[in-house]
């Protein structure tokens, strides 16, 4: 691949319209260092206050994202996948280490950063364009400006005729894409997915995965997905990070091989499918495991003799 050597998938131009390789050859005419969006997490810990004592959620996270890739992150529930973009988007600023964004550490929320979550949260009193707009109510943009910003990524999440539309009226794949332009408007150098096809069917979902890769490819920014679904992870990630639980910790991270569009079938694909079924299989048993031994040893005792 030209241009972005680090990155260890590269992308292969469109075949057909509304095939899931329906996607936009993208400019890597810039190297990774020209790019923004790099992210830094350097000796991360956090803990959470839990009956008079402090529970550790993540144990010395380390890990570097180059400008442009798509990460996903895996791991069983507990684990802190959800926290790590909860610190990263600058939501919460009570931990220890260093979260940096092209060398900036992170101090609270920003436009730098955007975030989709599982719901899409867009105010039912407001139609799609006004949800989308809303999100640039802190920007002193002139209001021809900002409709065209907004109808672009309108256009951009394939949502044109909806525009006028109310989060009622549209399907859950629908009010979902207007989340993801809502956290697109402002140009984010990175954004941050929290489960965001989580709560959908099965082949909404399909067709959302290959909107995301296609939306990811146009837009460029970095993306760090949490998902608990391994296809998904492997589907859209350049990297896959494995987390344990009791603490937070990263495993593993998994280079993905493979060019987008990805082969579901192909035997890479399986193969890597399954090794992250068997380290999150053997991670869970692990840490249940544990929980068992430590509240089987918080049990009051009888005394002996």
């Amino acid at each position: 691949m030209t241009g972005l050597p680090a990155l260890s998938s590269r992308i292969v131009p469109p075949r057909s319209k509304y095939s899931m390789s329906n996607l936009i050859h993208p400019d890597f005419s810039r190297s990774a260092k020209s790019m923004s969006g790099e992210l830094s997490i350097q000796s991360l810990h956090k803990q959470y206050p839990l009956e008079k004592k402090r529970l550790n959620v993540l144990e010395d996270i380390n890990l570097n994202i180059l400008p442009g890739e798509f990460v996903s992150i895996v791991g069983p529930s507990g684990c802190g996948k959800s926290t790590i973009l909860r610190l990263v988007v600058g939501l919460d600023a009570d931990y220890q280490g260093r979260i940096l964004l092209d060398g900036d550490p992170i101090k609270s929320t920003c436009t730098e950063r955007g975030i989709v979550f599982q719901d899409h949260r867009l105010f039912p009193w407001m139609t799609v364009a006004d949800n989308i707009g809303f999100a640039l109510i802190n920007r002193d943009v002139p209001a021809a400006e900002k409709r065209d910003i907004v109808a672009r990524n309108i256009q951009r999440v394939n949502l044109g005729g909806f525009e006028n539309a109310y989060p009622h009226q549209l399907s859950g794949g629908m009010a979902q894409r207007a989340a993801i332009a809502r956290a697109l408007v402002n140009e984010p150098k990175i954004l941050l997915l929290d489960e965001p096809l989580g709560a959908l069917d099965a082949l909404t979902r399909l067709y959302l995965q290959a909107e995301l890769q296609r939306i990811w490819i146009e837009h460029r920014s970095t993306m760090i997905m949490v998902t608990h679904d391994v296809e998904e992870a492997l589907f859209l990630g350049d990297r896959v990070v494995v987390m344990q639980s009791n603490p937070g910790r990263i495993k593993r991270v998994v280079n993905v091989p493979l060019d987008h569009p990805r082969d579901r079938s192909s035997p890479v694909f399986h193969r890597l499918k399954d090794e992250i079924l068997e380290d999150l299989i053997d991670t869970d048993s692990a840490a249940q495991a544990k929980r068992a031994k430590a509240e089987f040893y918080s049990l009051p005792r009888a005394d002996v003799g």
